[in-house]
């Protein structure tokens, strides 16, 4: 089961502390040890830790919609996702990952 952590200052002019969110990931490496990642922008981070079942080599998280306007971390399943992937993909999204979370590409 992976691990997810987050921080929201509500002063919105303080950034979140780097070694805050990396401490948080750490102490969640039990919970996913094949890998993290971090989101920060402003007053908001995001971690991950992941423990890989799907998509081993391209499911990393946090993740974002196309234009880095909408970011994810999570931990469970979406059971029917490659019905959602289809629809989505008929309606001009593209992905780079084949996970079941949403992930556009490219990367940023």
């Amino acid at each position: 089961m992976c691990g997810i952590c987050g921080k929201l200052n509500l002063n919105f002019q303080e950034p979140v502390d780097p070694f805050l969110l990396r401490n948080m990931m750490d102490l969640l490496h039990h919970r996913g040890p094949d890998g993290g990642g971090e989101y920060r922008s402003g007053p908001i981070g995001l971690g991950h830790r992941r423990l890989s079942i799907i998509d081993l080599n391209t499911g990393d998280q946090p993740m974002s919609n196309e234009d880095g306007t909408v970011w994810i971390v999570y931990n469970g399943e979406i059971y029917n996702f490659p019905e959602l992937r289809t629809d989505l993909k008929l309606r001009g999204h593209q992905f780079k990952s084949n996970t079941d979370t949403r992930s556009h590409y490219p990367s940023l």
